[in-house]
């Protein structure tokens, strides 16, 4: 591709959801998939500080076997985990340099910036402090991460115009989702010339398994390729795309990317189409309207994370798996500081104050009995 200077294919190898056996990650798989990867021509991994036992398991699957040159290796500092001072921010730096035995880092992301997690990175200097690991020759490229609505992104690279790249969370199902905002913020990100990585682009696995009347478009128009590969050649085909990152948690899903990365080319005209029509097949399956403009969030005197309940059944309706939708709802409420529905006390005040007429309390209710009810043994 040829963006910041860097020989990358557009597919990169997420290192997030790793193999597992007996409870760890299985590196003896991973060395297995590592070599498909590299042997195929692909040369971006991506990991994390926070991605438990992921950069140890790098350096053995891949440092410790191939030169340095072999590789591009991305890593990521969340100053927002249990960081009271800049010292524990910036020792996160040390603690990568050293579990991944790299050397340095081609790329380092300030990771999951938005909301109230942004201003630890003001608050610790980060953006200096990165700097500096650039000019010290210990990071090639420095850019964030980033999971919040596109007026943010714009003040944060509206401040930060040193970033040189972005990485948002982009995938057909969330283009229009106006609870990610897909497409706008990826045209922020194009509008400030931030060349662009791709997270999420299966949404978590989710569009391996798309909802029927999807499923059935993509098995109709290429009965030989995955469901999730539609996913990943929708992320791939856009301009200005340094890498698509396909988290990966087996041979088989490894050997499957590979099998249409290795030769894309970009999308036909067909398959395009298609992609189109999956599109309107989502947005044909009733859901909750919730644009979460949150207005609702600020005149309610439980600080109930209402849209973020309301997002995590529209997951459950769409995917049928209670699973994620018990976890995005966890996340999506609980881990952004916000009451859960079952603290509503019917008033009534979101209800006023909602663009979308939403009927909230009784969908709270119904929040409360599919998502927050214990399984009955």
């Amino acid at each position: 591709m040829g963006y910041l200077g860097e020989d990358i294919r557009k597919l990169g190898f997420g290192l997030m959801r790793l193999p597992q056996k007996d409870g760890a990650i299985d590196v003896e798989q991973v060395k297995v998939m590592v070599d498909l990867f590299l042997d195929a021509g692909f040369t971006y991994f991506d990991t994390a500080w926070a991605y438990a036992g992921s950069e140890d398991a790098i350096r053995q699957a891949l440092v410790e076997r191939y030169p340095r040159e072999r590789y591009q290796l991305a890593t990521k500092n969340a100053a927002w985990i249990n960081c009271k001072t800049k010292e524990e921010a910036y020792a996160q730096f040390d603690t990568s340099l050293a579990q991944t035995g790299a050397g340095y880092f081609d790329f380092y992301l300030l990771h999951n910036l938005g909301e109230s997690r942004s201003h630890y990175f003001d608050d610790f200097n980060m953006w200096g402090w990165v700097q500096e690991k650039k000019k010290a020759g210990l990071v090639k490229h420095v850019g964030f991460s980033f999971h919040s609505t596109p007026e943010e992104l714009e003040e944060i690279l509206d401040a930060h115009p040193e970033m040189e790249f972005v990485q948002l969370q982009i995938n057909y199902a969330d283009w229009e989702n106006p609870s990610v905002q897909s497409r706008r913020c990826y045209e922020v990100a194009r509008k400030h010339g931030k060349p662009v990585i791709i997270m999420e682009p299966v949404k978590g696995g989710m569009l391996a398994t798309p909802p029927e009347p999807v499923e059935k478009l993509f098995r109709d128009a290429e009965p030989e390729n995955s469901a999730a590969s539609w996913a990943i050649r929708f992320a791939a085909n856009l301009e200005g795309v340094i890498a698509v990152l396909s988290g990966m948690s087996n041979v088989a899903q490894m050997q499957d990317n590979l099998s249409y990365m290795s030769s894309f080319g970009g999308l036909t005209t067909s398959q395009g189409k298609t992609l189109q029509k999956a599109q309107e097949e989502l947005a044909k399956i009733p859901l909750i309207p919730c644009t979460s403009c949150n207005y609702c969030a600020k005149v309610c005197p439980m600080d109930i994370g209402v849209s973020g309940s309301f997002t995590a059944m529209n997951y459950l309706t769409l995917y049928r798996s209670l699973g994620l939708a018990k976890r995005q709802e966890e996340w999506l409420v609980g881990g952004h500081g916000k009451k859960h529905a079952d603290a509503c006390i019917k008033c009534g005040k979101c209800e006023e104050a909602c663009p979308q007429h939403i009927a909230i309390r009784d969908t709270l209710d119904n929040v409360r009995e599919m998502l927050l009810t214990p399984a009955t043994p």
